[in-house]
C-alpha cells in the first residue's frame, strides 16, 4: 500500500521558519518525482517545490525561492520541505505528492507538474500570522 503522511506544520509568525517532513512507503522512492504543493482557501492548488529523484533536479516556485528548500533521505525514504521567512502569503495546506517519473514529460518533471496517477498525503497545515 502506497502511503504519504506527512508532519511538521503549524503555527508560526512572519518572518519563522517551519520544516515539513513527507515519509513515503510502499513504491520505489528514487523512480518518482516527488514534491509539495499547497492549496489555500479560495485558490487553485499549486506546485511549491518538487525534485526528480532519478537526476536531483529541483523545481521552485517563483514564490518560494530563496526562502525554501527541498531535500530527501533516501535511505529512509522521506522528503522534506525547510520552509524560511515565512510569509502569511504561505499560509495553506502543504500535500507531499509523488508520480513516476516515466508516466510525465520532461516539461512536467521540469514544472512540478504531476499526473492522474499521482500519490498524495493527507496534507499538513501551515499557518503565518502577521
Amino acid at each position: 500500500e502506497v502511503q504519504l503522511v506527512e508532519s511538521g506544520g503549524g503555527l508560526v509568525q512572519a518572518g519563522g521558519s517551519l520544516r515539513l517532513s513527507c515519509v513515503a512507503s510502499g513504491f520505489t522512492f528514487d523512480d518518482y518525482v516527488i514534491g509539495w504543493f499547497r492549496q489555500a482557501p479560495g485558490k487553485e492548488r499549486e506546485g511549491v517545490s518538487c525534485i526528480t529523484r532519478r537526476d536531483g533536479r529541483t523545481y521552485y516556485a517563483d514564490s518560494v525561492k530563496g526562502r525554501f528548500t527541498i531535500s530527501s533521505d533516501n535511505a529512509n525514504s522521506t522528503l522534506y520541505l525547510q520552509m524560511n521567512n515565512l510569509k502569511p502569503e504561505d499560509t495553506a495546506v502543504y500535500h507531499c505528492a509523488a508520480d513516476n517519473w516515466h508516466h510525465l514529460s520532461y516539461v512536467d518533471q521540469m514544472n512540478c507538474q504531476l499526473g492522474g496517477s499521482a500519490y498524495w498525503g493527507q496534507g499538513t497545515q501551515v499557518t503565518v500570522s502577521s
